[in-house]
């Protein structure tokens, strides 16, 4: 109705006149309506009108449900689970030393950050063993001091054994000299004496003939028994060198006078008493001597080879810091220092600190308490490491992929608060194989049951402080397929090789034996 349809109601109504009496009969006209017909058709145009108002009705209906509710509207460009929970870090807080709890500065529900003190244990035991440990520290470099004295001792004695060698092998060696020049004499007098008695038969032939006199023949005779003198003393004084050096009076067979033997140095007692004393001094000082050949002078020559110019000094000054006493001291030095260090982290171990941001749960410790390194004392749960767990049915798991966007609703805060993220792994095995104890149906189901695979989604715009979520609360991801992934990894189902360190793997049994059948 409009202003036009207003205003005539508001006229005022003329006063009707009754009907004239006509008693003439009326014949309506032949195109005129039937009474009936007109009530029908106007029935039948409000009926339509009614339909199209009911249609328009529905379909308002229908918009307001699309727009308000949310999995409607996403059903044809998300997948979505109502299998779905806030899951978390979790640390659980043990101290690494034994003691008595004498502080616990927090209870449960308490927010703490990293670093926070969170248990004291009594410390008392642990500051005397760092004391001990530093005592320990002191007596041993008072033992390197000693050690180094005692080396500097020790060169000078094996430089004394080494002279003491050289001089004994010095006397051997004049003795088989002495020996090589008596047996020389002995041969050039005995050449003489050869001489002499050529002379002396052809004096004796000379003298029968009347060639020479009787007199030249004494003299040649005398000349004779004079050579055969001195080959005598030539020969027992070969013989006394031979005697002087240990060696038989006469030579092996086949052998000259003036044979010796290779390792004759060997078979003087002072030889070998001094040979012993260098090598017993001289391995004090970290020297090993040859053992495949003991003569004295390849001792010399190989201790002097520790040094390319030979140079004893330098000898000497590179065997001090490797020499045993020393090694020993600075070895004992270096676990007296490693042991202050650990008496030193015990008593830093007796105060236990939180590791992570978060909330303490599960307290179990009280002041007084004796507590064992490993103990569980506390636990503290991250608010800031929080993600979710979405079991999604193995038919809904085409449309996933790694990178995909997932707004989370969750029961907490219902749909007032939804929280972004984004797929970021899959866990390579159902609820059920992953159990501790997995199932064994080895003879089927007689109805198909569907799996259940847990997707792990970050949120990217969580915030603890202004909506803080717990674990365990009840989610609904809803993941747009439709949408192309970003981020690492987009569109796989496999996250690539972590990028951690290489280093060299340690022996196993396995590997040990198929090196050696290689």
């Amino acid at each position: 109705m409009n202003r036009d349809d207003t205003s005539q109601l508001e006229q005022p109504i003329p006063p009707r006149e009754p009907p004239a009496i006509n008693h003439q009969p009326q014949v309506a006209p032949p195109d005129a309506p039937q009474p009936e017909t007109a009530a029908s058709t106007s029935r039948h145009s409000v009926s339509l009108q009614s339909v199209w108002m009911y249609v328009g009705i529905a379909a308002a209906a229908l918009l307001a449900v699309w727009g308000s509710w949310s999995p409607l509207k996403t059903a044809f460009i998300s997948v979505s689970t109502d299998d779905a929970y806030v899951n978390g870090h979790v640390t659980f807080l043990a101290p690494r030393v034994p003691g008595q709890v004498t502080k616990v500065l927090v209870d449960n529900n308490y927010r703490v950050k990293k670093g926070d003190i969170l248990v004291q244990l009594d410390p008392e035991p642990y500051r005397i063993a760092v004391e001990q440990k530093q005592a320990a520290v002191v007596l041993a470099e008072a033992d390197l001091v000693a050690a180094n004295a005692q080396v500097r001792a020790l060169v000078g004695q094996t430089q004394a054994d080494r002279y003491e060698l050289e001089y004994v092998i010095e006397m051997v060696d004049n003795k088989i000299a002495g020996l090589q020049a008596s047996v020389a004499t002995h041969s050039s007098r005995k050449a003489d004496m050869e001489l002499a008695r050529i002379n002396l038969v052809r004096a004796e032939k000379l003298v029968t003939s009347g060639a020479i006199s009787q007199q030249e023949l004494d003299v040649d005779r005398q000349t004779f028994k004079a050579d055969e003198a001195n080959v005598d003393e030539a020969l027992q004084l070969v013989r006394a060198n031979r005697s002087g050096l240990g060696l038989s009076l006469e030579p092996p067979e086949g052998k000259e006078l003036s044979y010796v033997p290779m390792d004759l140095d060997q078979s003087f007692a002072t030889v070998r008493e001094a040979l012993a004393k260098f090598i017993e001094s001289s391995a004090q000082l970290g020297y090993v001597a040859p053992s495949i050949d003991t003569s004295p002078k390849h001792v010399l020559a190989d201790f002097d080879k520790q040094d390319a110019s030979g140079d004893l000094d330098r000898i000497y000054a590179a065997l001090i810091p490797n020499a045993p006493p020393i090694r020993q001291a600075e070895a004992k030095l270096l676990q007296a220092k490693r042991d202050l260090d650990q008496a030193k982290l015990n008593l830093r171990y007796c105060t236990v600190v939180s590791d992570i941001d978060g909330v303490i749960t599960s307290r179990n410790v009280n002041p007084g308490n004796n507590v064992q390194a490993g103990q569980t004392l506390m636990a503290v749960r991250s608010l800031s490491e929080i993600w979710i767990d979405a079991n999604f049915k193995e038919t809904q798991l085409s449309y996933l992929r790694i990178g995909q966007r997932a707004v989370c609703e969750v029961d907490m805060y219902g749909r007032k608060q939804a929280f972004e993220g984004r797929i970021t792994g899959f866990t390579m095995g159902t609820g059920q194989t992953l159990a501790l104890l997995p199932p064994q149906n080895a003879t089927g189901n007689f109805v198909k049951i569907v799996q259940r695979l847990p997707v792990r989604i970050e949120l990217t715009n969580y915030d603890a402080d202004q909506s803080p979520l717990f674990v365990g609360l009840s989610v609904t991801p809803y993941v747009y397929f439709k949408e192309p992934p970003s981020g690492p990894n987009a569109g796989q189902f496999l996250q690539p090789n972590a990028p951690l360190p290489q280093g060299s793997v340690d022996p196993t049994p396995s590997t040990l034996m198929r090196g050696n059948h290689e």
